[in-house]
């Protein structure tokens, strides 16, 4: 059984940082990409940030570049979400994604998190 599991949300000001981390955590053997998307209420699911496995690539939403990181831990199957310069509109719940190959399995499926309540206010 494959889980991810999301910890760092929380309120925050204008202008201020959150960092949010996700783990993958059960009978694993690859993962292929692994990243965050965030929904707003009454919005779409949107791509906020993905890393490929070789860790080389990472991919933005344009709303975002310059301000959110993402980066691989030290710690195996877990990356973190570094948000400087929050705004009220990335005011959402953030979900982490990953595809996964779990171990005897010969192919590639999406996991998500349960998300986590990000709020950007004065």
């Amino acid at each position: 059984q494959v889980q991810l599991v999301e910890s760092g949300g929380g309120l925050v000001q204008p202008g201020g940082s959150l960092r949010l981390s996700c783990a993958a955590s059960g009978s694993i053997f690859s993962i292929n990409a692994m990243g965050w998307y965030r929904q707003a209420p009454g919005k779409q699911r949107e791509l906020v940030a993905v890393l490929d496995s070789s860790g080389a690539s990472t991919n933005y939403a344009d709303s975002v570049k310059g301000r959110f990181t993402l980066s691989r831990a030290n710690v195996k199957n877990t990356v973190y979400l570094q948000m400087n310069s929050l705004k009220p509109e990335d005011t959402a719940v953030y979900y982490c994604n990953a595809d996964i190959m779990g171990s005897g399995s010969d192919y590639y499926t999406y996991f998500w998190g349960q998300g986590t309540q990000v709020t950007v206010s004065s």
